[in-house]
C-alpha cells in the first residue's frame, strides 16, 4: 500500500484527485498496484532438481514466413495425441504458464486471498487439467509485456496465457493457439478529455502504449501527431513513460497526469476502466481487430494441437460453455454483448 497514492490521477488543469469509486475498486487497485513493486515470478527456479526445463521440446517446425501469411489465426488441427512437449510437462508434474498478474478480469491477483485470478487464469486451468487431470497443477510465472517472446524462446515456461495478440510477425518467433478471444485497438482516456478517439484529437497528445504491443505498432503506422516515443529527434524523453515494459504502468501513468491518453486492446482497456471510473474508453468501436492465443515455442507441434483440442472443449455447449461461463464471471461487465468465442480456423497444410 506505499505506493497506493499513484493510483489517483492529478486533473491535467486545476489540481485535484481522482478516487476510485469505492472500497471494492480500491482492493483490486492496491492489489494490482502491489504487484507492479515486484519482480517478475521467478523464471529460472521452480523446477526440481533434473527436472526437464520449461518448453515444447524439438519437434519439427511448420515453415511459416511474414510475406507468405495471409491468415494468421489459422493453426494446427486439435489433437489429443502426446508428443515430446507434452511428455515433458507430465515429467515434470507441472504445467508451466506465463500469465499476467496485473490486468483486472484477465490475469490479476485477488487482494483477498492473493491467488490469481480472471480470464486467462480459467484457460491456463483447464489447460492443466487436460494435460495432467488437476487444474491446479501449474506454475504461475508473471511475464512483462516484453518479455513474452523472450520466455517461450527461453523454455522459462510451456505456455503464454496473456492477452496476446497474433499475428503474422510474432509467428516468425512463436506458434499460436487458435484464437480464444476477439479483440482490438482502442484509446483510453480520461472521460472529460478532449481526445475524441484514434484521430486527430490525438494531436500533440502524450499517448501511452506497452513495449512490443500491437498498440505501439499501429502508432508508429499511424500517430495522427500524437507523442508516443521515449525519445524525440534523437532525444531521449523520460524512460518508461510513453512506452513501458508492462501494459499496466500506462494506467499509472495516466493517473499521475504524466500522459494523456493510452492505446491499447479494447479487452484490457475496458478491465482498466473498471478499475478507474475517472476513465473510459474513445470511440465507438476499435479500429483494429485483432485475437489473442495461447502461444508457445515455435515448433512445440504437439503442444499447440493440444491446446486447440483443449479450446474445441472449452467452447462446446453454447451459453453453457466454459468460455461462456469465464466471459460472464470476469469480462461481461465491461465488454458486454458478446454471444460466442470466435470460431477455430485450422490450417489444411
Amino acid at each position: 500500500m506505499a505506493r497506493a497514492s499513484t493510483w489517483t490521477r492529478r486533473r491535467a488543469a486545476g489540481g485535484g484527485l481522482r478516487g476510485w469509486g469505492g472500497v471494492t475498486g480500491m482492493a483490486a487497485a492496491c492489489a494490482v498496484t502491489a504487484s507492479l513493486t515486484l519482480l517478475p515470478l521467478s523464471l529460472h527456479g521452480d523446477r526440481a532438481p533434473g527436472a526437464a526445463p520449461a518448453g515444447g521440446g524439438t519437434t519439427t517446425a511448420v515453415p511459416v514466413r511474414a510475406e507468405a501469411c495471409t491468415e494468421p489465426e489459422a493453426s494446427l488441427p486439435p489433437s489429443g495425441a502426446d508428443g515430446p512437449g507434452i511428455e515433458k510437462i507430465k515429467e515434470r508434474g507441472k504445467l508451466i504458464a506465463g500469465v499476467d498478474q496485473n490486468s483486472f478480469r484477465w490475469g490479476y491477483r485477488n487482494p483477498y486471498t492473493n491467488e490469481l485470478e480472471g480470464f486467462d487464469i480459467d484457460l491456463v486451468r483447464a489447460l492443466a487439467k487436460d494435460i495432467l487431470g488437476d487444474p491446479n497443477a501449474v506454475i504461475f510465472r508473471a511475464i512483462p509485456t516484453n518479455q513474452r517472446i523472450a520466455a517461450l524462446e527461453n523454455d522459462r515456461v510451456d505456455v503464454i496465457v496473456r492477452t496476446m495478440t497474433i499475428n503474422c510477425k510474432r509467428l516468425e518467433q512463436v506458434s499460436f493457439s487458435t484464437a480464444y478471444f476477439q479483440t482490438g485497438q482502442q484509446v483510453l482516456a480520461p472521460k472529460d478529455s478532449a481526445i475524441t478517439g484514434y484521430d486527430d484529437s490525438l494531436k500533440g497528445k502524450r499517448v501511452c502504449s506497452g513495449e512490443g504491443t500491437t498498440a505501439y505498432e499501429a502508432l508508429e503506422k499511424e500517430s495522427y501527431g500524437a507523442i508516443f516515443k521515449d525519445e524525440f529527434d534523437g532525444t531521449p524523453r523520460d524512460r518508461d513513460q510513453l512506452t513501458v515494459p508492462n501494459q499496466l504502468d500506462c494506467l499509472v501513468r495516466l493517473q499521475l497526469g504524466e500522459v494523456d491518453a493510452v492505446l491499447t486492446d479494447n479487452a484490457l482497456g475496458a478491465g482498466q476502466a473498471a478499475q478507474d471510473p475517472a476513465v473510459g474508453l474513445k470511440g465507438d468501436k476499435p479500429f483494429t481487430t485483432e485475437y489473442y492465443g495461447v502461444a508457445a515455442k515455435k515448433g512445440a507441434d504437439d503442444l499447440v494441437a493440444r491446446v486447440n483440442k483443449v479450446l474445441v472443449d472449452y467452447r462446446a455447449g453454447g451459453k453453457d460453455s466454459a468460455w461462456m461461463k469465464s466471459y460472464r464471471t470476469w469480462l461481461a461487465a465491461g465488454l458486454p454483448g458478446i454471444t460466442a468465442p470466435p470460431e477455430p480456423k485450422y490450417r489444411s497444410d
